[in-house]
């Protein structure tokens, strides 16, 4: 679905409660009452979700990405030290296996984060396998894919029914992937093409009175539907019309007026149509309370589209958000969680800044210090999986 704009917050579009003759509203006019509302609250919720989501991603790059700069420049820092410190201090032989797991497995994104001089420290103590090592290596690589794709089969075949090809090379992640793809693709193809002719099967029969007059009803009613709101379109369109207007600066105001109202009638934004004949004085109060049920029925059931529209609109924003930061979208609920993350997250890089650039100072000054966070420092136990360190 395209991305709509959120209206901005206009006129309000509102039945009043009963005059002077105490006429209760009725059940048609509550609800649109109820729908103008809920779709000015979701209006309001895109628009600022938007501008929290605009300044965070500025906050980001003009904030957040120095910061880390300045941690994987101290970070650098500190595998510099470690190593000057493993080739001159007196270390016992924990000590220096320590330095080796800080360097190797602590700080080993560095080199991909641009820090090439550090190449050869990495090699150091990390060297490049032997020729014969990279044999074995592969092999035994080629031997964990070859036991995973066997188990991807068995799980594939008893979740999804698909039967492997004895001859289909399956034999790496990327190609098992593809085998897949293509055999799930084939399913749906001839999924689609049983529903076609299941389809084509029920429009050949013959309908009863009930299911015919069903269908008439829904036919005339979105015919109802789309003459309404053309008919709000047109009438907008003659009072706006920017050719008849001798004054340039009327002239300009009622084309950018003309633009809104095209928008709003090719996205079915019924609220925004009647907002617009609301500020240009097309329609009154008195107009808005008496419109038929009829009338009012089509116009609430355009707003149930409109309001579920906003809704999914809010969705994208928060999936696009999501991709950016990395977090789940149903945690960027509000531009007021965004802020509050956003300024959490830079106060923590902050304080890890600071902290290791204080600890790369003492442990240049003074090698006790360091011997001193070497004693407390912990190897994470095999197993657990790389973790890039926050030195």
């Amino acid at each position: 679905m395209a991305k709509k704009p959120a209206t901005s917050a206009s006129q309000l579009v509102h039945i009043q409660s009963p005059g002077t003759d105490n006429t209760p509203l009725s059940k048609a006019q509550k609800e649109f009452n109820r729908l103008t509302k809920r779709i000015a609250r979701q209006e309001k919720t895109v628009a600022n979700f938007r501008e929290a989501a605009t300044r965070l991603r500025q906050q980001v790059q003009n904030e957040y990405r120095p910061l880390q700069q300045q941690h994987n420049d101290q970070r650098a820092a500190m595998v510099r030290l470690l190593d000057r410190a493993y080739d001159t201090h007196k270390l016992t032989k924990t000590e220096r296996n320590k330095i080796v797991d800080l360097i190797v497995h602590g700080c080993y994104d560095l080199l991909d984060r641009g820090y090439a001089d550090l190449e050869p420290i990495f090699d150091k103590y990390d060297p490049p396998l032997s020729p014969e090592e990279v044999v074995q290596a592969e092999a035994a690589n080629a031997e964990a894919d070859r036991q995973t794709a066997e188990a991807m089969k068995q799980l594939f075949t008893q979740q999804f029914g698909i039967e492997f090809d004895p001859a289909a090379d399956v034999s790496t992640p990327e190609k098992f992937q593809a085998y897949v793809d293509q055999q799930m693709a084939e399913e749906e193809s001839r999924f689609a093409e049983q529903e076609a002719e299941k389809a084509a099967r029920r429009g050949t029969r013959r309908k009863s009175p009930k299911q015919q007059a069903a269908e008439e009803k829904e036919q005339a009613e979105e015919k109802s539907i789309t003459k309404a709101v053309r008919s709000l379109y047109m009438d907008l369109v003659k009072a706006l019309h920017p050719d008849r207007e001798p004054d340039e600066a009327e002239k300009a105001r009622k084309t950018e007026l003309l633009k809104r109202v095209t928008t709003a009638y090719e996205a079915n934004e019924l609220l925004t149509l009647l907002r617009l004949q609301v500020e240009l004085q097309r329609i009154d109060q008195s107009h808005l309370e008496n419109l038929a049920e009829d009338q009012l029925r089509y116009y609430n059931k355009l707003l149930r589209e409109q309001a579920r529209e906003l809704d999914e609109v809010l969705h994208d924003e928060q999936v696009e958000l999501s991709a950016f930061t990395g977090q789940p979208w149903y945690m960027l609920t509000s531009s007021t969680m965004l802020d509050y993350d956003y300024q959490q997250q830079k106060k923590q890089l902050e304080a890890k800044v600071k902290q290791l650039a204080a600890e790369v100072l003492a442990f240049e000054q003074d090698p006790a210090a360091l011997k001193m966070f070497l004693k407390e420092y912990r190897i994470p136990k095999a197993g657990s999986g790389p973790v890039i360190l926050g030195l």
